[in-house]
C-alpha cells in the first residue's frame, strides 16, 4: 500500500513495494571521478612514458620530476570566465630537470606548460566564456577477438586479431583448406608457422612440441616454405618491408620494434583483457584432463586423469604455475597453453599490494626476480618488485602471448575456448574525460619529444637551460585542439536541468577512434543483452545516431578499467538468504550468473524469495530457475533505465517507441515562469534536481539568518556566516532564462546536502518541467486532427505556460583599413526618435523595450574616399575630421525579435580586457522575451504524446466538467491506441485522484501503482472507478452525448517555439551566382518553390502566376526591380524578362565550347543583353519597413548613383548572408585599375572603347 516518502521539502505517497537496498550513486561522477584521476595519475602516467628524453649523442638527459595545477587559483573565477568569454583554467607547472652525463652538472627549473582547463563542480568545462560537455566515448576495447566464419561449403573457419591500444594489429586467419595464416600489421599475409620461428622455435618438431600435433598446424608446416628461425624472420621481413635487403639482424629488430618495444601498448586494460582471454584457466575449465595434474612445487594432485575440470581447479592449475595441459576432446588429445601468468600472492609471502602490484604477473620474470632477491630482507623485495613493475605486468605483448593466442585459435575447432560477440559491452569500453584528455596530452607531448631533442643538437651544453629547450606550443595546441574542436567536446545542451544531466551522462560510439556513422551496422546499433543495467534500452535520439548515442543506465558505474559494471545483491543458497551485500560486475563476470529480478517477491522474516521457482536471466535468456539456482538479484527495477527514462510514470506500460521519445522530450521542456512539480513523478525528480548543479545546495548544517532574492546567509554551529550567491535571470547555453529562488525562510535549520534555493525548471528541489494540467480525451471541431492540441486561453492568461528567453547580441568595434570604426550617438541620417533610447555613448539603456529594427548600440564606419577636391581639401582643413563620410553599421534588433533590454556589458582595451586583434571595443546586450504559449508551438506529455497547438479557446467555450470548472487543455481521444502510449491513460486517473484528495505521489517504473490501485483511488476521491464523466459543451451548454476521461496530466511546453520559427521576406538578400533569393530564416531568405510545386501550378493551367514566379519573384533580375517599383508607383506590372539562371545555363554550355543560340519560335535568332541590368536605377523604397533588412542587394549597376539612396550605405554589410561578396571595396579598386588598363590598350589600339565599363 501507499507509504510516505520525503523528497527534500516535499512528502510524497509511494507505490513502491521494493524496498530500496542501495542509495543511487552521485549522477556526474562519471566526469568527476575521471577528471580528477586524471589530474591524479593519468597526467603523471604521460610524464613518466615520455621521460627521460635523450639527445641523440647520449650526452644530455632531460626528466619530467614532478607537476602541479593550482586548483584552489584559476586565473580567473567562474563567473568572471564567463563574462570575460575566456577559459575556466589554471597554470600547469612542471618541474624538469637537465642531467649533463659528460659533466654531471644537474639543472632543475619549474617551467610553465600554459593553461590548463579545470572542471567545475558541477562536471562541465568553460571554454572561451562557453560551457562545454565532454562526452564519454564508447570504443572496442583492446584485446584478443576470436570469431568464426563458414566457407562455401559450410566449413567452419576460425580467425582472431589481437588489437593493442597503440600499435601493430595481428591478425590470424584460416583458409579453406585448413591452413593457418597471419597478417602483421595489416600487410600481405604469411604462414603462422613463419612467425613461430621468428620467436624462437625454429624447426618443425620444435613447433609440433610446443603447440601438440594438430592437422591443420601439420598442413601449415607443409605449405610453410621457411624451415628455420632466420628464415621464419627473413619471410616476416619480406612481407613487412617489400623492396628492403632482408637480413636476419634487420628483421629481428623490425620484429622487437612492432611488438616488444614501448611503441606498442596495451594500456592496463589491454593487459587485463589479454590475460583473462589467454589465460589457461579461462579455457581448460569445463573440460576433461587427458592426464594427471601434479602441482610443480608441492607434488600435490590438482585433477585425475578423465575428471572435468571445475573453475576453482582451473584457478589452483593456473596459479601453480602450470602452463601446459592437455585435455581430453572425444578421441582427440588437445594441448592447451596459457601465457605464463599467475596471481602473486600465491607466490609471495606477503600482500603484493604492498608492493604496488593488484594484477597477475608474468611467472619467468617473478621467478627470476625472487632468484635475485635471495638472501634480501622483505622491504628490499618490495622496492625491487616496484621497479620491474613493467616487467611483471608487461605493457606490451610478449612472445607468451603470442604462442597463447595461437594455442587458442588451434583449440577452437575442440570447443576449447570461445568466440567473441564484439557488441558485447564485456569487449566495449568507456572513455572517459580523463582518458580522452591523456591521449590528446600523449599527442603533445610526442610532439614536444621531437622539439626538445633537436633543440639538445642545436643548443651549447653549457648555457642550456630546461626552459630554453621546451617549447610548450605543442602541448598547449593539443589541449586547445581537443577542448575547441573534438567531436566529444560539445556546448553543452542547458535547456533544461534534465538536459544538462542527461548530456554529462551520454555515451557516443562516434568521435576519433570510434564508429562511422555512415559504416555502423544494425548489430552495432541494437539493444545487447549486456546492456541490462549499463546502457538504457530506451533513451537514444531518432535518426542517424539512432543506437550509437546510448544513455548511462540510473545505477551504473565505470571501473578503473573502462568497463560499465552494474550493482547486484548477492544471494547466499548456502544459507537461504537474500543478502544486503552489494557486488558491482562487468558485463562479462555476469554472463557467468543467473539473475533474479529486483520485483521477485521475497519474504522479509526470512530474507528469501516467496516461490521455489523464480524467473532469472542467464545470457540473452529468461528463464524459470529453483530459488537455489540465483546467484545474484537486481538491486533495483530502475537501474535498467537511465535517469530521463525513470521519470516517466507507468513507463511500463508504454510502447518503447514512444518511451524513447517521451525520454527525449523531456529533455526539450523549456523551463516555465511558475514551475510546478508533477502530482504523478516516479520519486526521481529530486535525485535529478539535486545533482544536476542547477538548484543550490548547503554545504554546512546551520541556521538561515537572512535570505532574500540575492543571496541566503547560513550560520553554522561555531557561528560562521556562508554566504550563499543566487543566480539571477542568466541566460543559459539555449537562451533560456536561470534564475534561482530561495525555498528557505529565515530560522530554517538546515542541514548539509539541503536544497535551499530552485532554479530553472525546479520546485522545492524537485524537477519542475511543466504543469498538471486538467485535460479531457475528446474530438472538439476538427480541431485536434492529426495530434493538434485545442487550449483554452486561461493558460495564455494566467501565464501557466509562459517562459522567459534571453537573447545575446554583440558588436565589436574594430579599426579597418579607413580607420577605426566607433560607437556613438551621432549616426547619419537617423532621427532624433530612433536615438531616445541610447545614453550619451550610443548605447541602449537597461530596462528599455525595443522592437525589431530598433538600434540597439550606435556605430559609425568609415566609409571609402574618393580624391579629394580643392574646396574639400580646405573644408577638411577648416573643419577637422568632421566632415569625413561615414556609414552607418549600427546593431538592430533582428527582424521578428524584441523584447526588454536587461543587461549591457562593456569590454574596452583600456579596462585590460581580453579582445581578439583589431578589436577596440565590444558591446553586448541582453534582451529578454516574456513568450506566453501560443498557436502553433510543440506541446508534449511525459509518454511521447506530441503535438501542435491549433487553437486557443476562450475559456467559456471550453468542454466543462458538472461543477462548472473548465477543461484546460482537449486532446484526441485516437492519439492512444494506434501509439500504445496507455500510460497516459494511467496518468491522467490516477492525477484527478491525487488532485481530489490534496495529495503529491510517486509511482516509480516497473514498481508503481497498478489499476487496481488507481480505482481504489478513484472510488477514495469520489469518482467514477471507470475514470469517466460527463462533460458539457460550453457554447451551447448542452452535455455530450458520450462520458468522457478526463484528469489531470503534466504537460510540457517544448522548446520548439513558433517565434523562432516564424519567417516572412519581401525582399532580401540574392544568392551571387543565380541571382536567386537565399534560403532560411538566418540568412532572411524566400520560400522555396520547388519543382512539385511548379507541377501543380502546370496543372492548373495558371500560367501567368508560374511564370512570374520564376522569373519576377525570383531571378529576373531587371524584371523583379521594374515590378517593385511598378507595385510601388500603382503602375501596371511590366512585362517579365530573362531569368539570371538561363543565362549562366548558356554560360555554363559555352564554357563547355559549345556554340549555343537562343532562337524565337520563328527560328530566329535572340540576343541575351548580358548587361541589360545597367540600366536599372535602384529605388529608395522597403517594403518590409525594416531599417536593418535591405530593400534588396544592389545588382551590378552604376556605384555612383547608389550613393544618393540611403537604403544601400550598408548593403554590403547584410548579417548572415554568406553569399554576397564581402569585400566590396577591393572590387571596385580591382574595376579602377581595369579601367585604366583598357584605357591604355584602346590608346595604343587607337579603338573605341566604352570607358563606363562598370
Amino acid at each position: 500500500m501507499m507509504h510516505d516518502v520525503q523528497m527534500g521539502r516535499q512528502t510524497r505517497k509511494s507505490f513502491s513495494r521494493i524496498r530500496e537496498v542501495l542509495d543511487m550513486p552521485d549522477l556526474i561522477e562519471i566526469q568527476k571521478n575521471s577528471y580528477y584521476r586524471f589530474l591524479k595519475e593519468d597526467l603523471r602516467e604521460v610524464f613518466d612514458d615520455i621521460s627521460p628524453i635523450t639527445d641523440y649523442s647520449g650526452k644530455l638527459v632531460l626528466e619530467f620530476v614532478d607537476y602541479r595545477i593550482d586548483l584552489d587559483s584559476p586565473k580567473y573565477s567562474m563567473e568572471e570566465s564567463k563574462e570575460r568569454d575566456v577559459n575556466f583554467a589554471a597554470p600547469l607547472r612542471v618541474t624538469v630537470r637537465l642531467i649533463n652525463k659528460e659533466t654531471g652538472e644537474v639543472k632543475q627549473q619549474e617551467v610553465f606548460m600554459g593553461d590548463f582547463p579545470l572542471m567545475t563542480p558541477q562536471g562541465t568545462f568553460i571554454i572561451n566564456g562557453a560551457e562545454r560537455v565532454i562526452v564519454s566515448q564508447l570504443v572496442r576495447s583492446p584485446g584478443v577477438y576470436f570469431s568464426e566464419s563458414f566457407d562455401k561449403v559450410g566449413k567452419q573457419l576460425f580467425s582472431a586479431q589481437v588489437i593493442p591500444n597503440r600499435g601493430a594489429w595481428l591478425e590470424y586467419e584460416t583458409d579453406s583448406n585448413g591452413i593457418l595464416y597471419v597478417k602483421i600489421d595489416r600487410q600481405r599475409k604469411v604462414h603462422i608457422t613463419a612467425l613461430v620461428r621468428a620467436l624462437g622455435y625454429g624447426s618443425n618438431p620444435q613447433i609440433l612440441d610446443l603447440l601438440g600435433d594438430d592437422e591443420r598446424l601439420s598442413a601449415t608446416l607443409q605449405k610453410d616454405p621457411t624451415h628455420s628461425e632466420a628464415e621464419g624472420l627473413i619471410e616476416i621481413y619480406k612481407r613487412q618491408r617489400p623492396g628492403e635487403p632482408p637480413t636476419e639482424e634487420s628483421a629481428r629488430s623490425l620484429l622487437n620494434s612492432l611488438f616488444f618495444d614501448k611503441r606498442y601498448d596495451l594500456a592496463r586494460v589491454g593487459r587485463y583483457k589479454f590475460n583473462k582471454k589467454l589465460a589457461i584457466r579461462a579455457r581448460i575449465r569445463n573440460h576433461v584432463a587427458a592426464d594427471t595434474i601434479v602441482h610443480p612445487v608441492t607434488g600435490e594432485i590438482l585433477a585425475e586423469a578423465g575428471q572435468t575440470i571445475d573453475r576453482f581447479v582451473a584457478g589452483d592449475i593456473q596459479n601453480a604455475g602450470i602452463n601446459e595441459v592437455w585435455l581430453q576432446v572425444g578421441e582427440n588429445r588437445v594441448k592447451v597453453i596459457g601465457n605464463n601468468f599467475v596471481r602473486a600472492s600465491d607466490w609471495l609471502e606477503f600482500d603484493p599490494r604492498e608492493a604496488g602490484i593488484n594484477e597477475d604477473v608474468h611467472l619467468p620474470t617473478l621467478k627470476a626476480t625472487l632468484k635475485d632477491a635471495e638472501g634480501m630482507s622483505q622491504d628490499e623485495l618490495k622496492a625491487l618488485l616496484k621497479s620491474r613493475y613493467y616487467d611483471l605486468i608487461p605493457r606490451h605483448i610478449i612472445p607468451d602471448d603470442m604462442i597463447a593466442s595461437i594455442s587458442h585459435l588451434i583449440g577452437m575447432p575442440y570447443g576449447i575456448g570461445r568466440t567473441d560477440d564484439i557488441d558485447h559491452l564485456g569487449n566495449r569500453r568507456i572513455r572517459s574525460v580523463g582518458e580522452l584528455l591523456q591521449n590528446q596530452i600523449r599527442v603533445g607531448l610526442t610532439r614536444l619529444e621531437r622539439v626538445v631533442r633537436e633543440r639538445m643538437g642545436l643548443q651549447d651544453m653549457d648555457v642550456a637551460m630546461p626552459s630554453n629547450l621546451i617549447n610548450i606550443r605543442p602541448v598547449t595546441a593539443a589541449i586547445k585542439e581537443f577542448f575547441g574542436s573534438s567531436q566529444l567536446s560539445q556546448f553543452m545542451d542547458q535547456t533544461n536541468p534534465l538536459a544538462e544531466l542527461t548530456h554529462k551522462r551520454r555515451l557516443s560510439a562516434l568521435g576519433p577512434g570510434g564508429l562511422n556513422r555512415e559504416r555502423a551496422t544494425f548489430d552495432v546499433r541494437d539493444v545487447h543483452f549486456s546492456h541490462y543495467g549499463r546502457m538504457c534500452p530506451i533513451e537514444t535520439p531518432e535518426g542517424p545516431n539512432i543506437g550509437l548515442i546510448n544513455s548511462l543506465s540510473t545505477y551504473a558505474r565505470i571501473n578503473e578499467y573502462g568497463f560499465i559494471e552494474a550493482p547486484y545483491r548477492r544471494v547466499d543458497s548456502k544459507k537461504h538468504v537474500i543478502t544486503d551485500e552489494i557486488e558491482y560486475l562487468t558485463a562479462d563476470e555476469e554472463d557467468n550468473f543467473i539473475v533474479a529480478q529486483a520485483n521477485e517477491p521475497i519474504n522479509e522474516d526470512t530474507h528469501w524469495f516467496m516461490k521455489d521457482r523464480v524467473i532469472a536471466r542467464l545470457l540473452d535468456q529468461i528463464i524459470e530457475v529453483k530459488a537455489v539456482e540465483v546467484d545474484y538479484m537486481d538491486v533495483s527495477p530502475k537501474q535498467l533505465v537511465s535517469v530521463a527514462t525513470s521519470m516517466i510514470p507507468f513507463l511500463e506500460n508504454d510502447d518503447a517507441n514512444r518511451a524513447l521519445m517521451g525520454s527525449n522530450m523531456q529533455r526539450q521542456a523549456v523551463p516555465l515562469l511558475i514551475p510546478e512539480s508533477p502530482i504523478v513523478a516516479t520519486g526521481m525528480e529530486y535525485k535529478a534536481a539535486h545533482d544536476s548543479g542547477i538548484v543550490l545546495i548547503a554545504r554546512e548544517d546551520g541556521v538561515v539568518s537572512r535570505a532574500s532574492a540575492k543571496a541566503i546567509v547560513i550560520t553554522d554551529k561555531i557561528g560562521v556566516e556562508h554566504v550563499y550567491k543566487l543566480t539571477k535571470f542568466q541566460r543559459s547555453n539555449q537562451g533560456t532564462c536561470l534564475n534561482q529562488r530561495p525555498i528557505v525562510k529565515r530560522g530554517d535549520i538546515i542541514a548539509k546536502g539541503d536544497v535551499i534555493a530552485d532554479g530553472a525548471s525546479t520546485e522545492n528541489g524537485e524537477i519542475a518541467l511543466g504543469r498538471n494540467i486538467l485535460i479531457g480525451f475528446m474530438t472538439w471541431e476538427g480541431y485536434n486532427y492529426e495530434d493538434a492540441v485545442l487550449i483554452s486561453e486561461k493558460l495564455v492568461k494566467d501565464d501557466v505556460f509562459t517562459s522567459i528567453h534571453i537573447e545575446e547580441h554583440e558588436v565589436e568595434a574594430r579599426d579597418t583599413k579607413l580607420g577605426p570604426e566607433e560607437i556613438t550617438r551621432d549616426i547619419p541620417n537617423i532621427g532624433e526618435d530612433a536615438l531616445a533610447q541610447l545614453d550619451e555613448n550610443g548605447i541602449i539603456r537597461p530596462g528599455a523595450e525595443v522592437r525589431s529594427g530598433d538600434i540597439l548600440v550606435g556605430k559609425v564606419t568609415p566609409k571609402g574616399e574618393t580624391e579629394l577636391t580643392a574646396e574639400e581639401r580646405l573644408l577638411r582643413a577648416i573643419f577637422g575630421e568632421k566632415a569625413r563620410d561615414v556609414r552607418d553599421t549600427s546593431l538592430r534588433v533582428p527582424h521578428g525579435e524584441g523584447g526588454i533590454v536587461v543587461d549591457v556589458k562593456i569590454f574596452t582595451r583600456e579596462h585590460k580586457d581580453e579582445l581578439s586583434p583589431g578589436v577596440n571595443q565590444m558591446v553586448r546586450v541582453y534582451i529578454a522575451q516574456k513568450r506566453k504559449i501560443s498557436v502553433g508551438d510543440k506541446m508534449a506529455g511525459r509518454h511521447g504524446n506530441k503535438g501542435v497547438i491549433s487553437r486557443i479557446l476562450p475559456e467559456e467555450d471550453m468542454p466543462f466538467l458538472p461543477d462548472g470548472t473548465p477543461l484546460q487543455i482537449v486532446l484526441n481521444p485516437l492519439g492512444v491506441p494506434s501509439r500504445m502510449n496507455i500510460g497516459q491513460v494511467l496518468e491522467l486517473h490516477l492525477g484527478v485522484a491525487c488532485k481530489n484528495l490534496g495529495i503529491k505521489i510517486a509511482t516509480p517504473v516497473f514498481d508503481g501503482a497498478t489499476e487496481q490501485d488507481i480505482k481504489d483511488l478513484l472510488v477514495k476521491a469520489g469518482l467514477d472507478s471507470d475514470g469517466k464523466t460527463v462533460l458539457y459543451d460550453g457554447r451551447s451548454g448542452e452535455a455530450f452525448e458520450n462520458r468522457v476521461s478526463v484528469g489531470y496530466m503534466y504537460y510540457l511546453k517544448l522548446a520548439h517555439l513558433v517565434d523562432d520559427k516564424i519567417h516572412a521576406r519581401s525582399t532580401g538578400p540574392y544568392s551571387l551566382v543565380t541571382q536567386q533569393p537565399l534560403g532560411g530564416k538566418a540568412q532572411f531568405g524566400g520560400q522555396r518553390f520547388g519543382e512539385m510545386e511548379v507541377w501543380a501550378l502546370e496543372a492548373y493551367g495558371a500560367a501567368y502566376t508560374l511564370q512570374e514566379i520564376l522569373t519576377v519573384k525570383s531571378d529576373d533580375v531587371v524584371g523583379r526591380v521594374k515590378t517593385y517599383e511598378a507595385i510601388v508607383k500603382g503602375d501596371n506590372v511590366p512585362p517579365a524578362g530573362v531569368p539570371e539562371s538561363f543565362k549562366v545555363l548558356i554560360k555554363e554550355l559555352q564554357s563547355l565550347a559549345l556554340d549555343i543560340k537562343v532562337l524565337s519560335d520563328t527560328r530566329d535568332e535572340i540576343f541575351i543583353n548580358e548587361d541589360d541590368d545597367d540600366d536599372v536605377v535602384p529605388i529608395d523604397v522597403n517594403l518590409a519597413g525594416l531599417e536593418d533588412v535591405p530593400a534588396f542587394v544592389p545588382l551590378s549597376g552604376e556605384g555612383d548613383d547608389l550613393e544618393d539612396f540611403d537604403e544601400f550605405d550598408d548593403f554590403e554589410d547584410v548579417e548572415d548572408e554568406p553569399a554576397v561578396s564581402e569585400d566590396l571595396e577591393s572590387a571596385d579598386e580591382a574595376l579602377d585599375v581595369l579601367d585604366e588598363d583598357l584605357a591604355e590598350l584602346s590608346d595604343t589600339l587607337d579603338l573605341d572603347i566604352d570607358k563606363d565599363i562598370e
